[in-house]
C-alpha cells in the first residue's frame, strides 16, 4: 500500500475532522463528485481546473452500487470504487478522497461545508445538488466547462467497435 495516495482516502468522520483543521489554518475547501469510472483527459481537466478554486479540494466518488443506480448500465462500473478512488487519490492536486454510497452527495456537503462546490457545465446551478446549501453557509458554486468528446460512456462504445 502506498501512503501517498492511501491517506487521502478517508471517512466522513475522517473527512469531517480534516475540513475542521483546514477551516482552522484558512484554508478554501474545494468539493466535487463523480463516478470517475475510467479516468481520462475530461475528468483531469476538470478536476485540476475545479482545484483551482480554493487551496484544499474533496473529490466524493461514487461506490460501485451507486453507479449502479445511476443508470450506468449493468455493466458498470468498469473499475472497483477503490480502483476510482487510488486514481482520484495520486492526482496531486486532490487533497481527499470519500467514497459515498448514496444516490447524491448531499449529506456529505452539508457535513463538509466546502467553500466551492463545483460541477461540469452539464449541470446549471439550480440543478447541482447542495448549491443552495453551500451558497447559505456563505459558499460559492461554479462550474466548470467539459472537454468535448470525452466520456467514460463514448470510450466504452469506442471498445465496443
Amino acid at each position: 500500500m502506498s501512503n501517498r495516495t492511501e491517506h487521502k482516502i478517508v471517512t466522513l468522520s475522517e473527512a469531517i475532522e480534516r475540513r475542521k483543521a483546514w477551516k482552522k489554518d484558512g484554508d478554501r475547501v474545494v468539493f466535487t463528485n463523480g463516478c470517475f469510472d475510467i479516468l481520462h483527459l475530461g475528468h483531469v481537466d476538470y478536476l485540476e481546473k475545479s482545484s483551482e478554486f480554493g487551496t484544499q479540494m474533496i473529490v466524493a466518488v461514487n461506490s460501485d452500487a451507486s453507479v449502479r443506480t445511476l443508470e450506468k448500465g449493468v455493466e458498470r462500473p468498469i473499475n472497483s470504487e477503490y480502483a476510482r478512488a487510488r486514481l482520484i487519490a495520486a492526482l496531486g492536486f486532490v487533497s481527499m478522497v470519500i467514497i459515498f454510497g448514496e444516490s447524491t452527495p448531499l449529506e456529505l456537503i452539508q457535513a463538509l461545508t466546502p467553500d466551492v462546490l463545483v460541477k461540469g457545465d452539464d449541470y446549471t446551478i439550480e440543478t447541482i445538488v447542495g448549491a443552495k446549501e453551500v451558497i447559505a453557509a456563505g459558499g460559492e458554486v461554479k462550474t466548470i466547462a467539459l472537454v468535448p468528446d470525452y466520456s467514460t460512456t463514448k470510450i466504452i462504445q469506442k471498445l465496443k467497435q
